[in-house]
């Protein structure tokens, strides 16, 4: 019995629970006792102490309009003068009859528990809005492992966009390795064809939540109240000067605090279940690098030149009204490669160059200026103080005589 009581046990709905040393000696008894009949829960009997008329009243208005809420149906018996009833006791007697619909009239929806099998098989990103740094809003971009709920990849940035993304996404998988797969919304960074691109070329599928189903992305939104609770409040109590102290505060929580603390579902850090296979296999940086380009498809003019926003370049004269890919680094427009077909077709040639950056390439702002502490004009105001040893000139005073104006005036 002590052994039993010392371990951990899958219930009905597949959680672990662990069981009392006493409840095990209950259980036991009653079996003795009874057979496995009296280890069967009896049924709670309790009465009601709602009038019926009242419930039959409630049940009514419910099968009038479906669609009304147990809410709107006791703010409807209250407001016809009869006997009042609580939401929560329409909300239980609705539910012993089948009644509990949503709003549109259909059931309510089951969702069942899912768990990845082992690490890097599912990644799940989102965006969290977080606080305001050096004037502009600072927002967390973070992918969690489903099966250890370690935090792979995470970057505080000041901008929501595919730029950003691609950074934090880039990190996590230079040390953690490559994911299976990729669980994200819909929002504008996580459809972008760039995103996409890097996963495919990892190897990585791009899984796309259903609009208005948080609880798809449950885990990642759990974490980010974690964040909230634990982390915010501190940086709002101390105060941060920029976004490389709020990377560097929050990878000091996720490794210390985070990554070292047994999670309240698997029982177990997410540093240990991250670590209990063998180590994942690295992307190499020529890898990460091709990952991580940009591309563009365009179709090849009849004078076997591409336009890439503004730009014009000069390619291989085959590809004449055939679509080439161009492939580039997004902060770099004037170094494009060509392929087409997935062969690569050299690099082209320069031909206009009025734009160097991709337009959704927008670079962090510079950090504020730290102030040197110099004042140049006081510095030459004290060197004139000393040159001059304290005997200033009265300019004003020059040409008039000792004796004053009056004797200046010469008469007529």
């Amino acid at each position: 019995m002590r052994d039993l009581a010392a371990i951990d046990h899958a219930g009905p709905d597949g959680t672990q629970l662990r069981v009392g040393r006493s409840t095990l000696d209950r259980w036991v008894r009653l079996w003795r006792a009874g057979g496995f009949e009296a280890l069967v829960p009896a049924a709670r009997v309790t009465e009601c102490r709602t009038p019926a008329e009242v419930l039959a009243l409630g049940e009514a208005l419910k099968r009038e309009v479906p669609a009304r809420t147990a809410a709107q149906v006791a703010a409807i018996m209250a407001a016809s003068g009869g006997p009042g009833c609580s939401t929560r006791t329409l909300q239980r007697h609705f539910a012993r009859l089948g009644l509990n619909t949503s709003p549109d009239g259909s059931p309510p929806r089951a969702f069942g528990r899912f768990q990845a099998s082992a690490p890097n098989e599912l990644w799940t990103g989102d965006a969290l809005h977080g606080p305001t740094v050096a004037g502009r809003k600072a927002y967390l971009l973070a992918f969690i492992d489903d099966f250890s709920r370690a935090l792979p990849a995470h970057l505080w940035t000041n901008a929501e966009d595919t730029v950003r993304l691609g950074a934090a996404f880039r990190g996590g998988v230079a040390s953690r390795g490559v994911p299976k797969a990729v669980l994200v919304d819909r929002g504008s960074a996580f459809v972008d064809v760039q995103f996409h691109r890097a996963c495919a070329v990892l190897g990585a599928r791009v899984i796309h939540a259903k609009p208005r189903a948080p609880a798809t992305k449950g885990k990642i939104e759990r974490f980010f109240r974690t964040v909230r609770s634990q982390f915010l409040v501190e940086v709002e109590a101390r105060g941060v000067a920029d976004l490389a102290e709020l990377n560097r505060l929050f990878t000091a929580w996720v490794e210390v605090v985070y990554h070292r603390r047994a999670h309240t579902e698997t029982r177990a850090t997410p540093l240990e279940r991250f670590t209990s296979v063998p180590p994942p296999v690295l992307p190499s940086p020529a890898e990460l690098r091709e990952a991580f380009l940009w591309a563009e498809t365009r179709m090849v003019t009849k004078t076997a030149t591409v336009s890439l926003f503004g730009n014009s370049f000069e390619v291989d004269a085959a590809l004449v009204g055939r679509r080439a890919e161009l492939v580039f680094d997004p902060f770099d427009l004037t170094d494009i490669e060509v392929r087409f077909q997935g062969r690569s077709m050299g690099k082209a040639v320069a031909v206009r160059i009025s734009r160097h950056t991709h337009p959704k390439a927008r670079p962090d702002a510079a950090p504020a200026p730290v102030p040197t502490g110099i004042d140049y004009l006081s510095l030459l105001a004290a060197r004139r103080d000393a040159e001059l040893a304290g005997r200033r000139i009265d300019y004003a005073g020059i040409g008039v005589p000792a004796g004053g104006e009056d004797e200046a005036q010469v008469s007529p």
